[in-house]
This record gives C-alpha cells, sequence and structure tokens, in this order.
C-alpha cells in the first residue's frame, strides 16, 4: 500500500496561512497527502521548511509503500566516500526526519514503526561512518595488523545504548554509544597503538554524527556512558571495560546495559562482550536493592533537573519530571534487574516489551501493565510533537496558552483544556503506579504495647556489630524494617525465644543489603522468617548460610502445584545448560537444589505438606538432581577419557531414595552399574580400559554431589551397598553385579536390593542397561527368599542390630524395636519372600499378605505405626540435625510436632508412640518366628 493510502488522520493547522500555502504547493498531492502536509507545515515551521527544501522527493515518496522508501533512502548512502559521507548522511536524514514525521502525524505508523524507522537509520549511521573511518586509518597505516576477521572494523564495536539499544529513538533524539575494540585482534605489542587509532575513529565519527552544517547534523552523539568516563579514552578495550563492570560497576550501569546492543563495526565481537557482561548484569539472586538504587536515581534526576515537586503542566517536563516517560522505563527495568537473572524471559530491551514481559511472568498486575503502555505510547507521542516543532530535544510542556493550544492541535486535538485534562490524568496514574513500586518502604512504628511487654534491647543492641549490617546500605534498610520487624516477634508464641533465634540467623548472616532489601519489598518474608526462627530453628540456621533461598519464595512457582521427579529434573537441566562452564554448572545445581529443598521444607512447616508428602518430595528431589547431573558429570568427564565405552552406566538409588522417601537430612545410598558391552577401553584424548574408566566416572559424580563449592554440597553419599561393601570396586558391571547377587550377596544385600531402583543414567544405552538391571532384580527375588534362611538370618542381624545401634532416648523414631528400620525389615523381608518387586512400605507388606504371612490387621497396624515415626523423625529433620528432644526445639518446635499429630500434649504424645512401638514389636517377632509351612 503506498504512503498516501495509509494515511488516516492529519494535525489541525495553527497558522492557517502556512497551511493555506502549503495545500497550494502541492496541490498535485492526492486530498490526504495534501491534508497531511498542510496540517504538519501549519503547526510546525520546521517541517513545513523541510517539505520546501525535499518537494520533489516527497512527492515521489508518498505515492511509494513506506518500507520501499526507507530502503530507498538506506540504498542511497550505499559506497558514498569518506569525503563525501558527511554531507550525504545529513541530506538522507533531513528526508527521513520529513517522512517519518509524516508517517507519525499522518498514523501510518505506530509508534514502535517510527521509533524503529529512526532507530535503523542511526544504526546506519554510525556503522558507515566507523567503517570509512576505521577504512581511512587502515590506508593510512595508522591500524597494526589485525589478527584473524575483525567484522571489517578491525575488531571495533559501537554499542547503541539507551533508547538506541532499545530501538526507541525519539524524533530528535541524541544516540548514546559505547565504543570498544576487540583487543584479541592484535598482538599485545600493538594494543597501544591500536587504541590510539580507534580513539581517532571515535572522535572522527562522533563529530561526523554531531557538528551542525549547513545541511544540518544526523545525531548528536553522546559517548559519557562508557565505564568511567572523565578518565577512560573514548574507545576502549573490551578487556578493560570488563573488568571496570566486574569490580566496580553500579546498578545503574547493570540497568543502561538492559538497553545495550551490538549495533555497528564487528557485531559478533559485539555480541561477544556483552554475552561476557551477563553476570554482572543479570544476577542470579533476586535483586531487591535495584528497588532503592533506581528511587534514588530517580530522585537525584529530579533534584538535579529542579523537576521535583507536584505536576503542574506549564512548562512539565514528560521524560523526566514526576509521571513522565522516566518513571514507567525505570519501572520496567526495576522489575528485569530484580527477577531477569532468573528468568531469561524478562530481559527484553524495550520498555513495551518488558512491561509485557513481566505481566506474563506475573511479575506485575496484566491491568498495570496495560496502563503502563497505554500510557507509555501517549507519553512518547507528545514527546514527538514537542520535538517535531524545531526539531529541538526538548520534552517540555509549553509554558503559555498560546503553546499549549499549538501542541493540541499538532495532536489533531481541537479542545485544549480537554487535552490538558487527559495529559494531567495520565502524568498522575503514572506516578501513582510506579511510585509505590520504587519508593522505600516506611515501617510502622513498634506497637507501645509490644515494646512495652517484651524488652528486646539487649539483644538487639549487639546487632550493628555483626557482618550484615556493616555495610550503609544494610543499616538504612534494615532501620526502616527494624520496628516492624520486632513487633512481629513480639506476637511470636514465644517472642523472647524467637527474636534468639533470630539474633543467631543474622549473626550467621555473612552480608545483609540484599536481603534486608528483600525483606522490605516483600513483607510475608518477615512473617516467614518469624515463623521459622519461632518454631525450627535448624533451618533458621539454614537460611543463615543459604540466604539465597529466600529468592524462590517470590520467584512464583514457590506455592504452585509439586512438578514431580521428571519436571524436576527438565528444569535443573536447562538451568545447567544455560551455564558457563563445569563448575558453574555445579554451583547452579547446588543453588537450585538448596531453593526447592527450602520449599519443601517451608510446606511441611506450615502445614501445607504433611511429612509423608515431604518425605516423597524429597526423594523426588534427589532422584531429578542425579538424573540432570550424571550426564552433565559424563559429558566433562569424556572431554578428556572420551564417551563412555559400551552401553554406559546406570545408578541404583537403594535404601529410602529407592523406596522414595527422604527426609531433610537424608544422604543418599548409590550403586553405580555399568555394561562396557565386549568394549576394552573408551576412546578419547586420554583413554581409559573400561573398568578403570567407570571407576572414575563414579568418583566424579560423588565428588559432584558431595564435594563442598561456594554455594555449598548437593549431598552426603554413601556407597556400602555395593558388591562386597568397602572391599568391592566404586562402581561393578552388569555381569559382576549378576554373579554376585545370585552366588555370593548374603541376605541383608538381597534384603537392600527389594529397595533398589534406577535413579539417573549415563551412556549411549544407559536407559536399556537401567531395564536390564530392573528385570534382572525382579527375578532374582523370586527366587533369591529361601522362608527359612531368610527368617533366621533378619532374626540375628535384628538382635545385633538392636545391641549394635539401640536408639537415642524416649523420642527416638528410626532405632529401636517398632521403629522404622525395624518395621523396614520386616516389610523388605516381606518383599524377598514372596518375591514382589515393591519398594514401599505398603506395598511391601500387602505382598506378605498375599504370600500368608501376615494378617492383614497385621499389615495396617505397621503402616499406621510407621506413619506415625516417620512423621517424628520428619518433623525433628526439619528443626534440627538430631533426633527430636524437646528441649532442642523449644516451644515453637514441640508445637509443630504436636499439631503434626493431633496432640495436644507431649506426655500423651509420648505414650502414644511407646505404645505402638511396642505392638510394632510384638508383630514383628511374632511374624519372624513364624516360617511359613511348605513356603
Amino acid at each position: 500500500m503506498s504512503f498516501h493510502a495509509a494515511i488516516g488522520r492529519a494535525p489541525i493547522p495553527y497558522d492557517t496561512a502556512r497551511a493555506a500555502a502549503a495545500r497550494e504547493d502541492f496541490a498535485d498531492l492526492p486530498g490526504a497527502a495534501r491534508d497531511l502536509l498542510a496540517g504538519a507545515a501549519g503547526s510546525s515551521p520546521y517541517l513545513g521548511g523541510l517539505a520546501e527544501r525535499h518537494a520533489n522527493w516527497l512527492r515521489k515518496a508518498v505515492c511509494a509503500p513506506p518500507p520501499q522508501v526507507l530502503a530507498d533512502l538506506h540504498a542511497s548512502l550505499a559506497g558514498a566516500p569518506l569525503a563525501d559521507l558527511p554531507v550525504a548522511l545529513r541530506r538522507a536524514k533531513a528526508k527521513l526526519a520529513l517522512f517519518v514525521a509524516l508517517a507519525d502525524l499522518g498514523g501510518v505508523w505506530h509508534l514502535p514503526e517510527v521509533t524503529g524507522a529512526l532507530t535503523e537509520f542511526a544504526d546506519l549511521a554510525v556503522d558507515l561512518s566507523l567503517r570509512a573511518l576505521v577504512g581511512a586509518e587502515i590506508a593510512r597505516g595508522k591500524l597494526p595488523a589485525v589478527i584473524g576477521d575483525g567484522g571489517g572494523t578491525a575488531g571495533m564495536v559501537a554499542l547503541a545504548m539507551g533508547k538506541m539499544g532499545a530501538g526507541e529513538l525519539n524524533y530528535s533524539s541524541d544516540i548514546d554509544l559505547i565504543c570498544l575494540f576487540d583487543e584479541s585482534r592484535f598482538r599485545p605489542d600493538d594494543w597501544g597503538e591500536a587504541r590510539m587509532a580507534f580513539v581517532r575513529v571515535t572522535r572522527k565519527m562522533a563529530a561526523m554524527l554531531s557538528d551542525i552544517t549547513g545541511e544540518g547534523y544526523v545525531f548528536r552523539t553522546d559517548l559519557r556512558l562508557r565505564p568511567d568516563p572523565g578518565v577512560t579514552p573514548v574507545c576502549m578495550a573490551m578487556a578493560a571495560a570488563e573488568r571496570y563492570y566486574e569490580s566496580v560497576g553500579r546498578t545503574w550501569e547493570r540497568a543502561a546495559h538492559i538497553k545495550a546492543r551490538a549495533a555497528a563495526g564487528d557485531l559478533a565481537a559485539g555480541a561477544a562482550y556483552l554475552e561476557r557482561l551477563t553476570p554482572f548484569v543479570w544476577r542470579r539472586h533476586l535483586d531487591f536493592a535495584a528497588i532503592q538504587d533506581a528511587h534514588d536515581m530517580a530522585r537525584r534526576i529530579r533534584d538535579h533537573k529542579g523537576l521535583a515537586g507536584p505536576i503542574t503542566l506549564p512548562g512539565h517536563d514528560v521524560k523526566l519530571g514526576r509521571g513522565g516517560i522516566r518513571e514507567i522505563e525505570f519501572f520496567a527495568q526495576t522489575g528485569q534487574l530484580i527477577f531477569g537473572g532468573r528468568d531469561p524471559d524478562l530481559r527484553p530491551r524495550g520498555t513495551l516489551a518488558a512491561l509485557a514481559a513481566l505481566a506474563r511472568k506475573g511479575r506485575i498486575e496484566p491491568a498495570t501493565a496495560e496502563v503502563l503502555s497505554d500510557d507509555y505510547t501517549a507519553l512518547r507521542e507528545i514527546e514527538h510533537r514537542l520535538q517535531m516543532l524545531n526539531d529541538a530535544q526538548t520534552h517540555s510542556l509549553p509554558a503559555t496558552d498560546e503553546g499549549f493550544d499549538r501542541i493540541a492541535r499538532f495532536m489533531g486535538q481541537g479542545d485544549t483544556g480537554a487535552w490538558k485534562k487527559a495529559v494531567f490524568e495520565r502524568l498522575t496514574r503514572v506516578h501513582a503506579l510506579t511510585e509505590d513500586f520504587l519508593a522505600p518502604s516506611q515501617a510502622a512504628p513498634m506497637p507501645r504495647q509490644a515494646a512495652a511487654e517484651f524488652d528486646f534491647d539487649e539483644i538487639t543492641e549487639r546487632w550493628r556489630s555483626y557482618p550484615a549490617l556493616r555495610s550503609s546500605r544494610a543499616l538504612e534498610s534494615f532501620g526502616r524494617m527494624r520496628g516492624d520487624l520486632l513487633s512481629r516477634f513480639a506476637q511470636a508464641d514465644r517472642p523472647d525465644q524467637a527474636i534468639a533465634v533470630f539474633d543467631s540467623f543474622l549473626a550467621a548472616l555473612p552480608a545483609g543489603a540484599q536481603l534486608f532489601a528483600l525483606f522490605e519489598a516483600n513483607p510475608q518474608l518477615v512473617d516467614l522468617i518469624v515463623d521459622i526462627a519461632a518454631t525450627a530453628p535448624g533451618l533458621a540456621r539454614y537460611l543463615s548460610r543459604n540466604a539465597g533461598v529466600f529468592d524462590a519464595v517470590i520467584a512464583g512457582e514457590f506455592f504452585s502445584d509439586w512438578p514431580g521427579a521428571k519436571g524436576l529434573s527438565a528444569a535443573l537441566s536447562a538451568d545447567m545448560e544455560a551455564a558457563e562452564d563445569y563448575e558453574d554448572k555445579l554451583d547452579t545445581a547446588r543453588r537450585w537444589t538448596k531453593e526447592w529443598h527450602f520449599r519443601i521444607g517451608v510446606h511441611h512447616l506450615r502445614g501445607l505438606n504433611d511429612a509423608d508428602d515431604a518425605a516423597r518430595q524429597y526423594a523426588d528431589l534427589a532422584q531429578a538432581v542425579l538424573s540432570a547431573l550424571f550426564p552433565v558429570v559424563a559429558d566433562n568427564f569424556a572431554l578428556k577419557h572420551g564417551r563412555a565405552p559400551g552401553r554406559g552406566a546406570s545408578v541404583l538409588g537403594m535404601g529410602s531414595l529407592g523406596a522414595g522417601r527422604l527426609n531433610a537430612g537424608s544422604d543418599l545410598d548409590l550403586i553405580v552399574i555399568y555394561d562396557p558391552a565386549g568394549a576394552e577401553a573408551s576412546e578419547g584424548r586420554r583413554p581409559l580400559p573400561a573398568r578403570v574408566y567407570y571407576a572414575r566416572l563414579t568418583q566424579a559424580l560423588v565428588t559432584a554431589l558431595s564435594a563442598p563449592t561456594a554455594e555449598g554440597r548437593l549431598y552426603e553419599v554413601d556407597m556400602r551397598l555395593r558388591p562386597s561393601g568397602r572391599q568391592g570396586p566404586v562402581a561393578t558391571s552388569l555381569g559382576a553385579f549378576t554373579a554376585y547377587q545370585e552366588n555370593e550377596a548374603w541376605t541383608w544385600e538381597h534384603l537392600a536390593l527389594t529397595r533398589a531402583r534406577p535413579v539417573a543414567g549415563a551412556g549411549a544405552g544407559a536407559g536399556a542397561l537401567a531395564d536390564d538391571v530392573e528385570s534382572f532384580r525382579r527375578a532374582h527375588l523370586k527366587r533369591a527368599g529361601a522362608p527359612q534362611k531368610t527368617l533366621a538370618d533378619v532374626a540375628a542381624m535384628r538382635v545385633r542390630l538392636a545391641q549394635e545401634k539401640p536408639g537415642d532416648g524416649a523420642w527416638e523414631a528410626k532405632l529401636g524395636p517398632g521403629r522404622i528400620q525395624d518395621i523396614e525389615l520386616l516389610a523388605e523381608t516381606a518383599a524377598l519372600l514372596s518375591g514382589s518387586p515393591r519398594r514401599d512400605i505398603e506395598g511391601q507388606l500387602a505382598a506378605g499378605v498375599a504370600y500368608g504371612w501376615l494378617t492383614d490387621a497385621q499389615s495396617q497396624e505397621l503402616i499406621a505405626v510407621y506413619g506415625d515415626f516417620l512423621k517424628l523423625n520428619a518433623s525433628a529433620r526439619l528443626l534440627s540435625d538430631r533426633p527430636f528432644n524437646p528441649e532442642d526445639v523449644g516451644e515453637g518446635g514441640q508445637a509443630f510436632v504436636l499439631r503434626s499429630f493431633g496432640e495436644t500434649a507431649l506426655a500423651s504424645l509420648q505414650r502414644r508412640l511407646d505404645a505402638s512401638a511396642r505392638r510394632a514389636d510384638e508383630i514383628i517377632t511374632t511374624a519372624l518366628a513364624d516360617v511359613p509351612g511348605g513356603k
């Protein structure tokens, strides 16, 4: 469609004489185009002058499709020699400015097309000038020899920042550039000479674009967004810029790089540089300190420009003033800084795209995003009209009634009063929506009653000496929330115990600014930390070492449905895939696991899940970590030693992991089985014999799971259930495993096999190998359980366990007669006797009933007792790292345990558990003495 056919509106002429003259000058154009030109010239002398100067070109342009007009304009600059380029660029820019203005005023283009056309031309102008000037330096012999392909510019790149980077240039915009060169393109001895050449190029490029001549200018160019512009050259080595950002980069520089884009020159080098800056811009943890920084930046800008105070329309700055464009941009960028480190979908450069992404991911309300997007578009259109009047970089509304009449007509509005009212409402609405988000919270003072009743001064006076409160930012943030925090502790069941646990938590924190900012922005987290401090001291200690897990609470999925082992594994694999190297993948796995581990604990503590749900979820989590991590370990191992020979390896989860029930402090019982499938060795840079290969691969997996890194460890690993225990190899071939089970395994090893479950694999045939292991397990269990020998061995084993591990006190849940381990032993025996493949307690006991060894009543009673002790053990492991001791966990922990059982007093609970254990002991003792006849 031609330009004139797409025209849908026109400004109302303010100067009717100018409008009439323009209408007469372009009488040969179609009516819609003629009306548009009359309206433009009648409101803007600048546009009228451009139309007169480029009348012949304009006549052709309005009859062509807009994309073709832009393409021809760009093509006209191709091949222009350096001497002619300044004039050619200025003439092309003048034509572009006229065409863009008419497309905007006539409704041919909406805001994205307008800003996009301006940005594309800016990219072209910078690229053409940069390439021509670098070429001139090369021709003069002033640039050292380049190593490899320098992208046609010897490794120099111009990064577009701000609105240019986002594709959002306004009508009379400056362009913000950071110019860099890739020092790896030169020998170290040539770096100084290369930098001097690129500095000359940058200065000449800025002059070529910015200088005002008889033909006007191209773009005012600002180079001050580079690192420390007061002392650094206008073009820097990439390595120097990276060191700056890694060491002293500030929040505003992170925000600026959200929009950064390689726009001209060596685009590949620029993109690689920005990729390396990703950890600086996008923090792994939710960064709520950015809210305070954004608020401070907005305040400083207003104060510096004299824009603070209430909204009054005359002279109001629609960009920097209250309710202006910058507030919407800060709102979107702050949301991106907070959440974008964890979610790459929140990293678009454009403001409208960022608002839409934040709404789509549930970070802001969709209605808020819709309102702010509409207001942003409207304010940008006002900004463009203000600049079109005289091609001035202004953002200020008129100061006079006449000026308001002119701009209203230019906007196509005949009622100036109504238009002013609408603008005021927009500014007020924007400020209200964004200020609530950006303003630092003001904590309520501590209620007098609470302050009088509980004297926390003795504890709180020492807080200033803690590492978490050494920085001024942490002190300011904590000071704002201190009163509210103490009032919440005063309302806990036992304020003195709760504040003492929080004191220990605070003392152990290595730093506090980010965490306190997180608490300020999310008051629900304060309730959570109070609840944890009052109930679960062990979980509070965990938090002091892993405060980053609070991110998970507000990351959007903390209270969503449990994803299961497969969903968890897929999520962890995706996160590790995005990590830079092997060590980063291991740290990523640790951070990710801690967050999900924390979620399970909080859900259990808050009563959202019961102990059995928590046990199954801890097992799902461990399986997900193993299944996602083992292939990563194998891939890294293969870099040196080649791919796994044969079919690969399968990891068997044993014990509680195999049965699918873990607790908060469980380690992992594992066996690794491999199948070389006839291969003698691997094929790689440093090949290994198959037996050695899999032994070292297994050791690498254990290290990946249990070695402490900066992010801690994942799990402790126990491999003593492998064939021959500590004396056997850490990895066992499939043939050796089956032969051992058939010919050498002890009864206890057959019992352990009843709960074995493939949980992870690595190698080309790992899935089939896991199936073969499971097929063998099922077949072997059917023939391994000779009743008389099995029961005699189990009875002897039970006696030995009672002597060696008698349990620890009246509240012991795991060890001792009639408790968890004892019931699990009986259930495994039932599975072995009956040849059942079931791994869970309920299924194994049911198999014993079907076999005729147990009665249904006995089975149900054992399941109930097992559930009680599982509940006690799960609660104890959540509250501390030891068996349950009422004195250790305080009243809050005691109340949690009682709620879990539906009891009101510890004494009655203890009587209930003792009676249950005695009855289970009786059932187990009777069953082990009853050899099934004829079986």
